[in-house]
């Protein structure tokens, strides 16, 4: 599997986007976020991919000081009230594991995820034990991802031995009790 596929599936994971509103308050321009009810500061989100809302098209581009997106074609000025999309970040724990693992166990994980209504975008805790395993030639253990799509909470243990042959298993736990396995081999 190419990193441009596995690129492809994480663009099409739901809820990989804050939505809000632009607010200017004096010469501070904030992002009033819809599901959360809060507010913070642009300032905070320099740099990211942003979507801006202009008639009835959503207008992808980066997000730059002032209130400017840049788009490949122009520089748009936002404007108070605009909507717009900001792109979340995948917790960093979580970034580095689904890159260790195989391509296989990437696929049945994420497959498995999103047919339970969970994005990866929605991991608030990941401890990723791979990392504190080194250069090791036996690798061993298990890693804690929790997820919280705003209905239900999902515990998943990444349970994994890397030495001759590859074994992951998930195994996920509903807040509703609902428990799924899925177990890859790779030899």
């Amino acid at each position: 599997m190419s990193n441009i596929y596995r690129s492809n599936i994480l663009k099409s994971q739901k809820r990989a986007f804050s939505e809000g509103t632009v607010l200017v308050d004096e010469d501070t321009w904030l992002f009033f976020e819809i599901d959360a009810e809060e507010e913070s500061e642009l300032e905070f989100y320099i740099n990211h991919e942003i979507r801006l809302l202009r008639e009835d098209t959503w207008i992808t581009g980066v997000l730059l000081e002032n209130g400017i997106v840049a788009t490949p074609y122009e520089r748009i000025r936002m404007l108070d009230g605009d909507r717009i999309q900001i792109k979340k970040n995948i917790l960093f724990s979580l970034e580095n594991l689904i890159g260790d693992i195989s391509d296989d166990a990437f696929l049945q994980f994420i497959t498995t995820l999103n047919n339970l209504n969970y994005s990866l975008y929605d991991c608030i805790f990941c401890h990723n034990h791979l990392v504190f395993l080194g250069g090791q030639k036996m690798k061993q253990g298990v890693n804690f991802i929790n997820f919280d799509n705003g209905d239900e909470v999902c515990a998943v243990q990444h349970h994994f031995t890397y030495f001759k042959k590859k074994r992951d298993r998930f195994e996920f736990t509903l807040s509703t009790g609902k428990r799924i396995v899925i177990e890859n081999f790779n030899l």
